[in-house]
C-alpha cells in the first residue's frame, strides 16, 4: 500500500544534501524526464524580469522573488517531506515522529511536485518556487509527468492506494490497476478545504503511528477527530465521507 500526497506552496529553507541529481530521486531511470522539466524551468526563470517573475511565482515581496530567481543547480537539498511546511505537513509534524514512523513515511508516501513530478517523501529537493498551475512554455508539466511516469508508478505502487491529494494533483497521475481510497471531509454537513489539509496530515500521521500496511487495516483504524459517515464506491475507487467531530 502506498499513500499519495500533494505538496505545499510554502517550504523550509536550507538543506545539507547534494544539489539536483539523479541519485536524489526514486525511479532513477526516469530522471531524464525530470531534467527536461528542470532545464525548461531554469531557462524560463532566467528569461523573465523581476516584475514578470513576481507574477509567475505569485510573490509580491521582491527580496523573495530575487531569492527564487537564483539557479537551483547548486542549491543544497533536503528530504521532500521536510522541505514542505504547509498545513498538512504541520499536522503530520514529521520531525516529532519516531524513527520507525519516519521510515514508514519515507518508504510509503509519494508526493507530486509541480516541478519535479512524482517524488518519494525521502527524495531530496532544493528550496524552489513553482505556483500550482503555472505554465512553462512548450510543455504542460502535469501532462508530461502523467504521460512519462504512469506505467512505472503503477508498477512501483502496486494494488492499494490511499489518495490524500488535492484534486489538482490527480492531473499528474491516475492509477490504472489499484484499489484507491479517497477521503472527503465535512463540517456541519459542508465540505471543507483548509481543514481538509489539516486532516490529511492527521490521517497520514495516524497511518505512520499505527504502521498501517493495507486498506483492510486502514478501514479498521480510528482517525482522531474524524467519524466515518458514508462510503461511496465507483469501480476501484472507494470515497470515504468523514465528519469532523
Amino acid at each position: 500500500m502506498k499513500i499519495l500526497l500533494a505538496p505545499a506552496e510554502t517550504k523550509n529553507e536550507g538543506g545539507n544534501e547534494k544539489p539536483f541529481s539523479k541519485e536524489n530521486f526514486f525511479l532513477e531511470k526516469n530522471f531524464p524526464f525530470r531534467k527536461e522539466v528542470f532545464d525548461s524551468y531554469e531557462k524560463y526563470v532566467q528569461s523573465l524580469s523581476l516584475e514578470e517573475l513576481s507574477s509567475w511565482f505569485g510573490i509580491k515581496k521582491m527580496d523573495d522573488v530575487k531569492k527564487y530567481q537564483e539557479s537551483l543547480k547548486n542549491k543544497a537539498s533536503m528530504k521532500a517531506i521536510q522541505r514542505y511546511n504547509g498545513v498538512a505537513f504541520d499536522a503530520l509534524d514529521y520531525n516529532s515522529l519516531s524513527s520507525n514512523e519516519q521510515n514508514y513515511i519515507d518508504d510509503n508516501v509519494i508526493l507530486f511536485s509541480n516541478l519535479f513530478g512524482p517524488i518519494k517523501a525521502s527524495d531530496k529537493i532544493p528550496d524552489y518556487k513553482y505556483k500550482q498551475g503555472a505554465k512553462l512554455p512548450n510543455i504542460s508539466v502535469e501532462k508530461f509527468y502523467k504521460d512519462n511516469f504512469t506505467n512505472d508508478l503503477d508498477e512501483y505502487i502496486g494494488d492499494e492506494i490511499i489518495d490524500l491529494r488535492a484534486g489538482f494533483y490527480e492531473k499528474f497521475y491516475t492509477p490504472k490497476n489499484a484499489t484507491v481510497i479517497m477521503l472527503k471531509f465535512l463540517k456541519d454537513g459542508k465540505v471543507v478545504s483548509h481543514w481538509a489539509k489539516h486532516y490529511r496530515g492527521m490521517v497520514l500521521k495516524t497511518l505512520a503511528k499505527k504502521n498501517v500496511q493495507s486498506i483492510a487495516e486502514f478501514m479498521n483504524t480510528q482517525i482522531p477527530g474524524l467519524k466515518l459517515v458514508e462510503i461511496q464506491e465507483k469501480k476501484e475507487i472507494r470515497l470515504l465521507i468523514m465528519d469532523i467531530v
